[in-house]
Parts: structure tokens; sequence; C-alpha cells
């Protein structure tokens, strides 16, 4: 497999700084609402909507944050390489890595919600290749496979057909 190979993962404090970095590398202003939203999307475990955002920023500030505000703030840090867009879900989840531009394939466990990111490059290339050979330009490859993770995996009984 072509695997990505990341020079660094970031998480807590340092991954807010990187992201920070990265979003004033890229022009944009860093402000206390980008902070607020990119904090509570790192700090969910699994990927969070708009809507899960915006309460938690909401909680945080003790005032109603509106979710279309938070849709804007993603759609910026999706295009700015901060997060992840999990289209099928329409959720989002922090990029561990947000200075390396690359595609990346989601795992998405349709038991416990879980969306392990996972980098093929071989993959990916050969899915721009073929758009390209189709006359795409510009194309983001968005994967996604759905099913069970190692965990919910072990623990669901086998399907009926295969007794």
């Amino acid at each position: 497999m072509g695997g990505h190979h990341h020079h660094l993962d970031f998480a807590g404090d340092r991954l807010v700084d990187a992201a920070r970095d990265a979003l004033q590398d890229a022009g944009e202003q860093w402000t206390e609402m980008r902070s607020d939203v990119f904090e509570a999307l790192a700090s969910h475990d699994k990927p969070a909507s708009a809507y899960d955002i915006a309460d938690s920023v909401g909680s945080r500030r003790g005032k109603r944050v509106a979710a279309n505000s938070v849709y804007r703030i993603l759609d910026l840090f999706v295009r700015t390489n901060l997060a992840r867009r999990v289209e099928s879900a329409n959720a989002y989840v922090a990029n561990s890595h947000p200075g390396c531009h690359h595609d990346c394939i989601f795992l998405i466990c349709d038991a416990c919600g879980e969306a392990t990111h996972l980098d093929d490059d071989s993959l990916t290339g050969a899915l721009r290749e073929a758009a390209r050979r189709a006359g795409f330009a510009a194309v983001r490859p968005v994967v996604e496979i759905r099913g069970q993770c190692g965990h919910c995996g072990e623990a669901a009984p086998p399907p009926a057909d295969a007794v």
C-alpha cells in the first residue's frame, strides 16, 4: 500500500498551535471564535457535526452559538487543511497534521461511529489519475468505507448467511 507518512502528529495544545500557525500561513486570522471552534472540534473523539460543535462552543462561552457560523468556520478549516469532512455523516474531524496536504480515506464504523483516517497515496493517486483521464480537473477524492471497526466487529455475532 502507498501509505502516506507523517513526520508529526499533533495533539492537545500542540495541535491548536499547529492549526493556528497553518491558518495564519494561509493568510487567515486566528480569531477567538475560530480558536473555540477548533478546540471543540479537536476535543471530540468521533466525527462531530456543526451542531455538536456549536453546542460545545456555546456551553464554553455561556451563550448560544449559531450552527451557520460554525459551518462557515468549518468550511474554512477544510479549505485550509485544519479539518476533514466526513461526507456521509455530514461531520468533521480535526486534522492531526495540519501542515501536511494529502487525500485521505475514512473507515467509518456503523456501530460506534468511529472514523479512522487512513492514508494511501497509491489509491487516491489512481483516483485522481482516472478523473484526469476523464477530463476532470482539481479533484479532491472523497473515499469513505463503511462497516465495523475491529472492536465492534469482535462483539458482533456473525452474519446469518455465514452459518
